[in-house]
C-alpha cells in the first residue's frame, strides 16, 4: 500500500520515536495569515521597531504560531485517527523563532493505555520542534484518545506517564533577549498595567467575543497542515456523535490567547504551558469568550527586566464571561471549552 491510513491504537510501541515529515519554513506571510485567523495584537509580535527598542533583533512569530507549526508536523503520525486531544503538560517555548527559520518536529511515545471497551486508547508523546541547527524550540507533552483498527487486538505494554504540575519559569527566561524595560512604552503597547500590578487571586473578564466560521477553520488546519480526519472530512463527520466537523484545539488556545490582550497586553511572550484540557468541541458559528486568573506571580533570577505571571485562562462557547463560568467539582460549566494552565512573561 502506498497511502497512509494513519496509525491506529495497536500500532504504537511505547519508548519509539518518530521523526515527522515535511520540514516548514514559516515566512511573513505566515505571520500576516496567523493575524487575519485571531487578531492577536501583543505589540513585541506586531512591530519590528517596537521589538528592536527593547532588545530583540526583529519581531519574532508569535509563540502558538510556533506551536501550531511544530504541533501540525505530528498530526500524521499521532492523531490522524484521533477522536480527541486530551491535554497537555511540561511544555516550554525555549527560543524565540523568527520569520525565514525551518522548523521540524520529532516525537517519543512516553505512555499507552487501552480504554476499558477496548475500541480506543489513550497515546502520550512528547513532541519536540527543532530549528535547521538541530536547537530546540519548542517541547510540550500530550496525550490524544485514538481509534483501535481492530478491537482484539493486545496492547504489549501500557504505561500511564506522570508530568511535572508546573514547569519552572526561570528555567525558561533565558530563552529571551536582556530586555531594555524602559524602552517599553506601554502606551504604544495598549495597556499600562506591568508585572507588579497583578496579584495572585485576581480574575479578568477579557470581554470581547470572537465568532468562528468554517472556512477560518479550514484554512488554519490547512495552514498548519494539520490533516487529523475530524476536522478535514465533512462527509465522513457525518457519522460522527457530533455528525460535523470540530473546530481544530488549537484556534481555540490561539483565540483564547488573542482575546486575553484586553486585560493582559503586557504579557508578551509566553514561557511554558503547564497543563491544558480541551474540555469540550467548539464548531463553525460558535462565539469565543475567555477570561484568566492569576495563579503565581514569580520574579526570575537575574532578570530584572522581567517577571513570569502564572495564568488561568478559560475559554468559553457562546457565554460571555463576566460570571467566570468554571466548574464546581469535578463538573464544568457547559459553556467551557478549555482550560489552560500557563507562564507569560511581563515587563517589570
Amino acid at each position: 500500500m502506498k497511502t497512509n491510513p494513519g496509525r491506529f491504537f495497536e500500532d504504537y510501541r511505547l519508548g519509539e520515536t518518530i521523526r515527522h515529515a515535511t520540514p516548514r519554513t514559516v515566512t511573513l506571510g505566515d505571520v500576516a495569515l496567523y493575524t487575519a485567523l485571531y487578531g492577536p495584537r501583543f505589540a513585541v509580535q506586531s512591530s519590528d521597531a517596537f521589538a528592536r527598542a527593547i532588545g530583540y533583533p526583529r519581531s519574532p512569530l508569535d509563540d502558538l504560531l510556533t506551536f501550531h507549526v511544530v504541533f501540525g508536523k505530528t498530526v500524521p503520525d499521532i492523531s490522524l485517527n484521533a477522536l480527541a486531544n486530551l491535554g497537555y503538560a511540561e511544555g516550554g517555548f525555549r527560543r524565540p523563532v523568527y520569520p525565514g527559520e525551518t522548523l521540524s518536529t520529532v516525537s517519543e511515545v512516553i505512555g499507552l493505555k487501552e480504554s476499558s471497551n477496548r475500541q480506543t486508547g489513550v497515546v502520550y508523546v512528547r513532541s519536540t520542534g527543532s530549528d535547521a541547527n538541530g536547537e530546540t524550540v519548542l517541547s510540550y507533552c500530550r496525550w490524544v484518545l485514538v481509534k483501535k483498527r481492530d478491537p482484539a487486538a493486545i496492547i504489549a505494554q501500557e504505561h500511564v506517564p506522570t508530568f511535572a504540575k508546573v514547569v519552572d519559569p526561570a528555567d525558561l527566561a533565558g530563552a529571551l533577549p536582556l530586555l531594555n524595560a524602559g524602552a517599553y512604552d506601554c502606551e504604544l503597547a495598549g495597556s499600562p498595567h506591568r508585572f507588579g500590578d497583578y496579584v495572585v487571586g485576581e480574575r479578568i473578564d477579557h470581554v470581547d467575543g470572537m465568532t468562528v466560521e468554517e472556512a477560518e477553520h479550514q484554512i488554519a488546519t490547512r495552514l498548519y497542515q494539520n490533516t487529523a480526519k475530524v476536522h478535514f472530512d465533512g462527509y465522513a463527520a457525518k457519522d460522527t456523535r457530533f455528525g460535523r466537523r470540530l473546530i481544530y484545539g488549537g484556534v481555540v488556545i490561539s483565540l483564547a490567547r488573542a482575546l486575553s490582550f484586553n486585560g493582559l497586553g503586557n504579557a508578551f511572550a509566553l514561557a511554558g504551558i503547564n497543563a491544558g484540557r480541551h474540555v469540550a468541541p467548539l464548531f463553525a458559528g460558535d462565539t469565543v469568550y475567555a477570561w484568566s486568573e492569576v495563579l503565581e506571580t514569580a520574579e526570575l533570577p537575574g532578570r530584572t527586566d522581567i517577571g513570569a505571571l502564572r495564568l488561568r485562562t478559560v475559554a468559553t462557547k457562546n457565554q460571555p464571561c463576566g460570571n467566570h463560568p468554571d466548574k464546581v467539582g469535578d463538573a464544568y460549566d457547559p459553556s467551557v471549552i478549555l482550560d489552560l494552565d500557563y507562564w507569560a512573561f511581563m515587563p517589570r
